[in-house]
């Protein structure tokens, strides 16, 4: 019997411990969860991993006109990785831009929209963060070209164009526009891509959604004007875009906006989507001269698709060799919807500049048939062939006279190397302006306190 009372008394303290701990570890299960969504939204993936590698181990280089830099490791391995983060590191990192060590970090790490974050949030992405497997892999040394390689100079740059804030609800507006808000400006950070820069690269506020050029694309315009942005898109065409990477009658995402569709906004709710349909629409419009009026009734495409014995120009030439089969003659698209030229930027646009990226490097797309591949044409068409088969495609599918050239194309088949680097020695200037300024001031200041050590 005694022993029978000291094994249930046993079972009873066992029972006693396994209850809070089952409760802990079923709420650091939602936290982790929650975390993974967070994450998820934020596009962290992305950035963090090299085509082909193992997800956040980072490596993948953004190539600059004054060099690379490499994103870090942010698994939790304690040599390589954030292990060994405390809580409020992890958050000054995302509000401030500062480092474990006190290093500041450079802003193609978009803490500038990150400050817009919750701690709660920030916290959650953490744990997901911290609930991967470590692994050890040494970040890359970056190679920026003086005085781009001096971190401290990026306390100037933040006392420019960051705004240490929290996101907070506007009391006037919607639920889902605040939702939407809060996922456009602070956790996906569109801005960062599809706002133009300033002088000293900081966000145009000025300018908000107007659309830029980012690593050789065209981030389009995002405001609601109707011929330039997205005033003239159905709700249904905005939110399909959005999750899937596809509107009909508006095209297919490509580049840098598919790998956003395919491992942040597909992930999202319906109801997030919605949101963030209905915020992009509020916002105020704005066109500039380069951003692509889309033409979905091109005059070439009211006739005959296609008229055997037509003028055989040598963007026609390439585009029934190469492109025809799987486009069609009237870009409907032969296999898949995500084929569609019809009503797509990339074949409005008078630089063709997207267009150009996708020749050269070919495209991908999840589909409901699954991953879908268009090839890169980059190894067996020439410049001169690309230009005309560009030409061609603005011309028929978009109802307009594109005037690209061979040099457009090397250009980008240089990548950052072809970019002009007058706004970047601009930038370079006026730090070193302001960097002089600050010796100035700072020279009394010393020649004062070496006074006083005299006279003491």
């Amino acid at each position: 019997m005694k022993t029978l009372a000291l094994a249930a008394s046993a079972l009873v303290a066992s029972l006693c411990l396994i209850g809070p701990a089952a409760a802990q570890t079923s709420t650091d299960a939602d936290l982790i969860k929650r975390g993974e969504y967070l994450t998820r939204a934020a596009d962290c993936e992305a950035c963090h991993t090299v085509e082909g590698g193992k997800a956040y181990i980072g490596g993948r280089p953004f190539t600059l006109p004054f060099g690379v830099i490499y994103s870090p490791n942010i698994t939790p391995d304690i040599k390589t990785g954030i292990g060994g983060w405390s809580d409020d590191e992890f958050v000054r990192a995302l509000h401030q831009g500062i480092g474990k060590d006190g290093e500041h970090l450079y802003p193609a790490f978009p803490y500038a929209s990150y400050t817009g974050l919750s701690r709660d949030d920030a916290l959650a992405i953490k744990a997901y963060l911290f609930s991967l497997p470590p692994v050890e892999q040494e970040t890359k040394k970056n190679t920026l070209a003086f005085p781009f390689n001096q971190r401290w100079g990026m306390a100037f740059w933040n006392l420019v164009n960051l705004v240490d804030k929290r996101f907070s609800p506007d009391p006037k507006q919607s639920d889902d526009w605040n939702r939407g808000n809060y996922l456009a400006n602070a956790l996906g950070h569109c801005g960062e891509c599809h706002t133009p820069r300033t002088l000293s690269f900081g966000l145009d506020t000025s300018r908000s959604f107007a659309g830029a050029e980012i690593e050789g694309w065209r981030a389009y315009n995002l405001t609601s004007d109707k011929d330039r942005g997205l005033g003239s898109w159905t709700d249904a065409q905005l939110e399909s875009y959005l999750s899937t990477g596809h509107a009909e009658g508006r095209g297919a995402a490509a580049g840098p906006m598919e790998e956003v569709v395919r491992l942040s906004l597909s992930q999202l709710t319906q109801p997030d989507i919605h949101a963030l349909a209905v915020y992009l629409r509020s916002i105020p419009p704005q066109s500039a001269e380069h951003d692509p009026i889309v033409n979905t009734d091109p005059p070439a495409l009211r006739e005959a698709a296609y008229v055997p014995g037509g003028p055989n120009t040598l963007g026609r030439t390439v585009f029934e060799g190469s492109c025809a089969s799987c486009h069609g003659w009237d870009g409907t698209g032969m296999q898949t919807p995500h084929a569609d030229l019809k009503g797509s930027g990339a074949v409005n646009d008078l630089q063709a500049m997207n267009l150009i990226q996708v020749v050269l490097n070919g495209a991908s797309a999840n589909t409901a048939s699954g991953q879908m591949r268009m090839p890169a044409f980059g190894k067996s068409l020439s410049d001169a062939e690309i230009a005309a088969v560009a030409n061609y495609a603005v011309d028929r599918f978009g109802g307009q006279k594109a005037s690209v050239t061979s040099d457009d194309v090397r250009k980008a088949r240089l990548g950052a190397a072809a970019l002009d680097l007058k706004p970047y020695i601009n930038a370079a200037i006026v730090l070193a302006i302001v960097l002089f300024l600050v010796v100035v001031a700072l020279v009394p200041v010393w020649f004062g306190r070496k006074r006083v050590q005299i006279h003491s």
